[in-house]
């Protein structure tokens, strides 16, 4: 069922209450307790063998996931990803140990792909319904929790789930709780307050109302569950995570500086750990940081108090509907590009990131070259990483620009927090993706 050509199946244990705390802390414990002695870190003097997310608040698990409410629950739906992450880290296994074990009713959901797709969530919306299930285990990386999420609140929505994506209709106010058990560091969906989805009839990748109802009830983050992954979809995280902090980074409000070395921070430590888990997968000091960056990335903590940017994202998702690429592949293709297309707005700013994150000596007399050189080290990173840095080593093509710019006015123009971006903009930036 982690193999996206199979089919959902359904398990049955009997059940019958539910409290996700407890969940919470079988998952982590059980899990935790598979770290050995000498890689688990400590933190004010306590042991932590898991780190969870859950309503804004970070805690080990000396509170027992405490605080958590109580839930009635029928059965989990447990969602896998199609690229085995889940099968493959044993994560699909432990799951459904612990569940048998804690006598908890589950239904097993497989498939879901990268860029995940409406069917999924259709498929999961129809079988939360027909089993009536109350509690969502997702088991993977963003396509598996984005996935999950959209199934969470449209199992409760009257209408077509759709709606609430194109704004005819209204986030509800209480979707179906979701847990998550982290196999991939990267789009930062176990902490954040959002989620994207591809509708198949018009191919369209939108993004959901951000919405503090979204965001898990819990996450379990086990460093060694993302051992196991690809070299590629390891730098594919590493990028996305990059670009997560950048979109918040590249701002226009003045005076926030906590929030600016906050960014400065967590993009100095991808930098510094992407590299050594791709030369040793088992690197178990690399990976936590990753997985721990991934998940601020996107938590918004680095984004309190700023206008943000997300036109990069905007633009990447046009290339990842028109050629199904991995999402961090697309955004290290596109934001080079926007990032030299708007320097000339804010030349000091990104002469700031150049100087703190890539260790460029400041020109005081010419801070464009300062920036200039930032975004040449960013692009030489990406390669460094395996990662395709132009349209042509990406598989796209500038004759599909035009097409791709029509695609994106569905959703309407302009956006981007920093520099307005219009189709013309758009298309000049798609234009400067193909440049060596």
């Amino acid at each position: 069922t982690t193999n996206g050509t199979h089919d959902s199946h359904i398990t049955k244990v009997n059940a019958n209450q539910l409290k996700s705390g407890e969940i919470a802390y079988k998952l982590g414990s059980a899990w935790g307790q598979e770290i050995g002695e000498e890689d688990v870190p400590v933190l004010g003097g306590q042991k932590v063998y898991r780190i969870d997310y859950c309503d804004g608040l970070v805690y080990s698990n000396t509170d027992q996931a405490g605080g958590h409410s109580d839930y009635d629950a029928n059965g989990f739906c447990t969602l896998c990803d199609g690229y085995q992450s889940a099968a493959g880290s044993g994560t699909e296994a432990n799951a459904r140990q612990i569940l048998e074990a804690a006598g908890i009713t589950y239904v097993l959901l497989g498939g879901v792909q990268p860029n995940p797709r409406s069917g999924k969530v259709y498929e999961g919306i129809e079988l939360v319904r027909r089993e009536n299930l109350d509690f969502i285990l997702a088991l993977g990386g963003g396509s598996v929790i984005d996935t999950a999420k959209a199934i969470a609140f449209g199992a409760v929505y009257e209408g077509d789930f759709w709606e609430v994506f194109d704004r005819s209709g209204d986030m509800p106010e209480h979707p179906l709780p979701v847990g998550t058990v982290l196999t991939l560091s990267a789009a930062g969906s176990e902490g954040s307050n959002s989620c994207v989805i591809t509708r198949e009839e018009g191919n369209l990748k939108w993004g959901a109302p951000k919405s503090d109802a979204l965001r898990p009830q819990f996450s379990v983050l086990n460093p060694r569950f993302t051992c196991s992954l690809p070299p590629y979809q390891t730098a594919c995280g590493a990028v996305d995570m990059i670009a997560h902090i950048c979109e918040r980074y590249f701002t226009n409000t003045p005076n926030v500086g906590l929030t600016d070395r906050l960014c400065e921070a967590l993009l100095k430590t991808i930098v510094d750990s992407a590299p050594k888990a791709l030369e040793n997968p088992m690197d178990y000091h690399a990976r936590a940081d990753l997985m721990w960056a991934g998940m601020l990335a996107h938590n918004d903590s680095c984004g309190v108090g700023r206008k943000q940017d997300w036109a990069s994202h905007q633009i990447e998702h046009e290339l990842s509907a028109f050629y199904d690429c991995a999402h961090g592949a697309g955004l290290a293709v596109v934001m080079p590009a926007w990032m030299s297309y708007v320097m000339p707005a804010s030349p000091a700013r990104f002469a700031r990131f150049a100087v703190e994150v890539f260790g460029c000596e400041l020109d005081a007399m010419d801070v464009e070259r300062t920036a200039k050189e930032g975004i040449r080290r960013l692009k030489s990173f990406f390669r460094l990483l395996g990662m395709p840095t132009t349209l042509k080593e990406l598989g796209a093509k500038t004759e599909d620009i035009p097409a791709m710019v029509l695609h994106r006015a569905e959703k309407g123009f302009p956006f981007g927090g920093m520099v307005e971006i219009g189709p013309a903009e758009m298309a000049d930036i798609l234009l400067l993706c193909d440049e060596e």
